[in-house]
């Protein structure tokens, strides 16, 4: 059989333009005209990015920047022709107009446009349930998504988690569940507070002490109303799905309720309990912090630091230990202690030696005296805290500032004296450095203690300091009254319910993280002294007539209002008159956070939302929160509910940059996930870095590095392209490094598909309608049957990989099958069945079938590429089947059956390595062409497959003019090369005429004298005297290894001059 294809170009890589005539003289001028407009409003923007004479003409980046002498700057370029269609802008909730002509390629913010308005007007981000608004048979699958801080602005952690959760969500909607996807912020009462105090004290020059508790509270309010709202709008902008009908803040009315009913449900079990306990202060900002919002600085030694509220060249110096000296009371003795905080010895109240040593037995009992002030300091034995061994065995005890020593003071009733003012400076409890701020004291009770004589050195120490992971402020321990949590109350339950399985946790290594930190966990201190927040419901009674004690617990009551407070009390100390006086406290902003999964759902009030969607499907976040955050819903919500709160938990990794540099403004890698949507000159990117907090040389430095990781800027990619790599980067328990390249190559998928598609529907023609169902009729080709195959596999493995949130292997399943089979391998093949003048019912088949795959295949992908599949999805034509009005309600490809065929497979393997046979030979004997091929064949049945595909294979060699198969018997013509395929099959090459015999046994005799100079200058270097002694082995064996390979090429070069003259011969 014979076969001479037509000359048909790859309509999936370009397509052709028509020639401008009078037919489409006018469409084409509205293309150009629409180019124009768009070049000139991003060169608008660029000036205004840049701050670019609005006046001056629109330059290219190039011609902004200092033209080099004798170098001619680029002008902007014309628009071609007919590049893409006239933009139509679409009313705010309408459905983009699909009558339009498809664009010559993709353009992402022309896609993107108007879709997002349109899915939320239509609800089809609600949930999908039947018609009494029962769950899908299918079940339910629910988030109430991690809420960002209502000051923030997207980043890329919250495009990954976006991009995750969204494409699960999407993908269980499209597989008939109903889904609940719900949005919400965070209140925020540290960043926000800070914000808006800022932003006062710069505008208005007041303090919110100024203004009063109430007016700044509602000074907030109008910010968090005014601004809150931005990173909403970015959310949008990645086509997150949200069900924005239940969108949720944690200081509105439900929330409050929720919060309120949960402080006092905890104090009334004796959870949450008043304590005078040692805290973190931070006296930037002026408030206690949790654990978990310190972060502990390791320092080697000796280190110079400048600290917040301190003039920004001021060093101090921390990573040292300084020794110093007591006297002992009536005594010429002196005992050493040594610290790396000196200017708490104005706090000490005992020192510490151990019980068995011998150097302190005479002092037992005894005291030390006070070099700055009047006090006696007596000295303590402690089995506990003090080690013999370690320097002088001596231990100076701090109680009210420091961690271990306040546990030695409890155990000894020792004095808790404590020194600090809340704005950093010393109380009077300091004597002479009352009034001081911390750090200056540190260095003048160092310059003291040597006009005292009582110095003895200071030595190096590494330490690890504690900083406030908002300020950067230095952490100080201070004895406060504070409201706290019994945690291990809370912790147990959820120690357990991960461990009999109720509680799924990936990775890994973040479920051995909640074992570790769950069993080892501290009671949480809730209390925080702002004013932007939930204030504590907990009420001082004051007495009239008495001095009630603030720390005395048995004085305060709670209340979800102040009524309940005053009803309490009033039972409590019935007929007295007493004043009611709140807290100035607020809560821990993770404290209503914790409350997040259900309180968002309408609990303490048992809803139909509560009843319906609890507990939860998932919850997946940033593994740098799972203790902030994920422990303590699950602690609260085991408590509060009897249920766990979400069955899996899922951590992705941190996003780093291409080089695994953690993200830092100060290095210049941060990405917005917005920049990278719309893309941003480089010059773009060094004017964001002046809105900022960076100081001049921090600048300059983020400037060289933005220079060097985006020398061009970032390119324009769009939302689905950006979703599609920060999961195709997923594997659980594995840093991303996120290279911007990477990006750019999804956004050239997405020109792939566009391509793909366009040329599809050019094929289908207008007057094409799809079959009523997706079933085989019989008459489907091999390759036919082999797409639907491949369709099978991409289904069955995308599915199973979402199902295991296994988003790479899923990703790659998808892109695999659009890349791989259908644009490189089947619309490529069926090119000669679809041409019109082939025959009707093979034609119509392959459309068909070519219509499944695009169907298929734009469902498969849209959970990852929500905007590009559903504008090219609303192009094709609808199969009768077929009532969804979006691609986010269709129904997601699943394994048919019917599609398996093992042996399509099989057949269809062999067609395309008769293939690459083809194009080895081609490639081999430099026939690129109007190439002629020959398959012989051993047996019939190889001969029907052959010579029913080569039609296709022809396809599939690029410059093929005819492939002929040849029956068992026929012989191939003289002067051919031949390359095996197997043992029945083999392709052959016609050489003759084709190819200068001559010439091309010329040029490999010059590769063999070449090949023969390198391998003698070799072996002559080999046989110089005393060479097995004198060269080191690795050598020697690296010179055997390449002489030996000349001799292989060698031999290669002489068998193809062989066949080469074998050939001539044959002519």
């Amino acid at each position: 059989m014979s076969i001479k294809p037509q000359s048909e170009a790859s309509a999936v890589e370009q397509t052709q333009t028509p020639p401008v005539n009078s037919k489409n003289q006018a469409k084409n001028d509205a293309k150009r005209q629409a180019k124009m407009e768009k070049f000139l409003a991003k060169q608008a923007a660029l000036k205004a990015a840049t701050g670019a004479d609005a006046d001056a003409p629109a330059t290219t980046e190039a011609a902004a920047a200092p033209a080099k002498k004798d170098k001619k700057v680029k002008e902007p370029r014309s628009a071609p022709e007919a590049t893409k269609a006239a933009f139509v802008a679409t009313p705010k909730g309408e459905k983009k107009d699909m009558s339009q002509p498809m664009a010559d390629s993709y353009e992402p913010d022309v896609v993107e446009a108007s879709w997002y308005d349109w899915w939320e007007n239509q609800g089809f981000f609600d949930p999908q349930t039947g018609p009494n608004g029962e769950i899908s048979p299918k079940g339910q699958f629910v988030v109430a998504s991690p809420p960002p801080n209502v000051t923030g602005k997207l980043h890329i952690g919250h495009a990954m988690t976006i991009a995750i959760q969204d494409s699960l969500v999407r993908w269980n909607r499209m597989r008939g569940l109903t889904t609940l996807f719900i949005p919400g912020s965070d209140h925020a009462g540290i960043s926000t507070q800070v914000v808006v105090e800022q932003q006062l004290r710069k505008q208005e020059g007041l303090s919110r002490h100024d203004l009063g508790r109430e007016a700044f509270v509602d000074k907030v309010w109008d910010w968090k109303n005014e601004y809150g709202n931005i990173i909403m709008s970015q959310v949008r902008r990645l086509g997150t799905s949200y069900d924005w009908n239940r969108e949720r803040f944690t200081l509105d009315e439900m929330m409050s309720r929720a919060t309120f009913e949960t402080f006092v449900r905890l104090y009334d079990d004796g959870i949450i309990y008043r304590s005078n306990r040692l805290v973190n202060w931070c006296h930037a900002l002026n408030t206690t912090l949790s654990n978990l919002e310190v972060d502990n600085l390791e320092i080697p030694g000796r280190t110079l630091m400048s600290v917040p509220g301190y003039p920004a060249k001021e060093k101090f110096e921390f990573g040292v230990l300084v020794h110093f000296a007591y006297q002992v009371e009536n005594s010429d003795e002196r005992i050493i202690v040594a610290t790396t905080r000196i200017e708490t010895m104005l706090g000490d109240s005992a020192i510490a030696v151990h019980p068995e040593d011998p150097r302190y037995t005479h002092l037992h009992g005894k005291f030390v005296v006070h070099p700055f002030l009047d006090r006696r300091i007596p000295i303590i034995t402690d089995t506990v805290s003090v080690d013999m061994a370690f320097g002088t065995g001596a231990v100076k005890i701090t109680p009210a500032h420091d961690n271990k020593d306040y546990e030695m003071g409890k155990r000894h009733n020792l004095n808790f004296i404590n020194l600090l003012n809340e704005d950093g400076t010393y109380n009077d409890n300091a004597g002479p450095y009352a009034g001081m701020l911390r750090f200056h004291v540190r260095r003048q009770i160092v310059e003291d203690l040597k006009a005292k004589g009582l110095y003895v050195d200071t030595t190096n120490n590494p330490m690890a300091v504690p900083i406030c992971i908002k300020s950067k402020d230095i952490i100080e321990p201070m004895v406060k009254p504070q409201w706290w949590v019994k945690s291990k109350t809370l912790a147990d339950p959820a120690i357990e319910a991960a461990r009999d399985g109720r509680l799924e946790i990936t990775p890994q290594s973040s479920e051995k993280e909640w074992y570790h930190w769950l069993e080892n966990i501290h009671d949480w201190c809730i209390s925080r002294q702002l004013w932007w927040g939930h204030r504590i419901p907990a009420y001082f009674v004051r007495i009239a007539g008495q001095e009630n004690n603030p720390l005395d617990q048995e004085f305060w009551v709670v209340g979800r209002d102040k009524a309940e407070a005053q009803r309490r009390a009033a039972e409590k100390f019935p007929g007295i008159d007493l004043v009611l006086e709140q807290d100035p406290d607020v809560l821990d902003t993770w404290f209503s956070s914790g409350l997040w999964p259900f309180a968002v759902l309408g609990w303490p009030e048992n809803t139909d939302d509560f009843k319906k969607y609890y507990p939860t499907s998932l919850l997946e976040t940033g593994s740098d929160i799972i203790f902030f955050w994920v422990a303590r819903m699950v602690m609260l919500g085991m408590y509060l509910t009897g249920e766990v709160p979400f069955s899996k938990v899922y951590c992705h990794a941190m996003v780093r940059d291409a080089q695994g540099r953690k993200m830092s403004k100060s290095l210049g890698n941060v990405l917005d996930p917005i920049d990278v949507i719309k893309g941003i000159s480089l010059e773009g990117l060094h004017a964001k870095l002046m809105t900022g907090n960076l100081d001049s040389r921090e600048v300059e430095l983020a400037k060289k590095g933005q220079a060097q990781d985006f020398p061009d800027g970032i390119p324009e990619c769009g939302s689905d392209a950006l979703r599609f790599t920060l999961c195709a980067y997923t594997s659980a328990g594995r840093d991303v490094n996120l290279n911007i390249m990477r990006v750019d190559g999804y956004r050239k998928f997405c020109n792939k598909l566009w391509n793909a598609t366009r040329f599809a529907l050019m094929k289908l023609g207008e007057d094409f309608v799809p079959s009523t169902e997706a079933t085989l009729t019989g008459t489907e080709s091999l390759a036919e049957r082999w797409i639907l195959q491949r369709i099978n596999v991409a289904a069955r493995d995308v599915n199973a990989a979402l199902a295991e949130m296994n988003f790479m292997v899923a990703t790659t399943a998808v892109h695999g099958f659009w890349l791989y089979d259908l644009c490189d391998v089947y619309i490529e093949y069926i090119k000669p069945i679809t041409m019109p003048s082939a025959d009707p019912v093979s034609r119509n088949s392959a459309l068909q079938t070519l219509y499944t795959c695009l169907d298929q295949g734009l469902k498969m992908l849209h959970p990852f590429m929500p905007y590009v599949t559903e504008e090219l999805w609303q192009r094709l034509p609808r199969r009768a089947s077929e009532t969804s009005p979006t691609i986010s309600l269709a129904t997601y490809p699943e394994i048919r059956e019917d599609y398996n065929n093992s042996q399509v497979v099989s057949e269809f393997e062999l067609a395309m390595s008769i293939a690459k046979a083809g194009r080895s030979l081609t490639a081999s004997y430099n026939v690129l062409s109007k190439s002629k091929f020959y398959i012989s064949n051993a047996n019939a049945s190889s001969f029907a497959l052959t010579s029913s595909q080569a039609d296709g294979i022809a396809t599939m060699i690029k410059g093929c003019q005819s492939i002929v198969a040849l029956n068992s018997g026929e012989a191939v013509p003289a002067g051919c090369a031949v390359f095996s395929v197997n043992d029945e099959v083999a392709m052959h090459l016609l050489v003759r005429g084709s190819v200068d015999i001559e010439q091309e046994v010329a040029k490999i005799e010059k590769k063999i004298a070449k090949t023969t100079k390198l391998k003698d200058s070799l072996a002559a270097k080999i046989s110089i005297p005393k060479y097995e002694e004198t060269v080191p082995e690795e050598v020697r064996e690296s010179n055997s290894a390449k002489l030996s390979n000349y001799d292989a090429e060698i031999d290669a070069l002489q068998a193809a001059i062989k066949t080469f003259l074998t050939l001539e011969g044959a002519e």
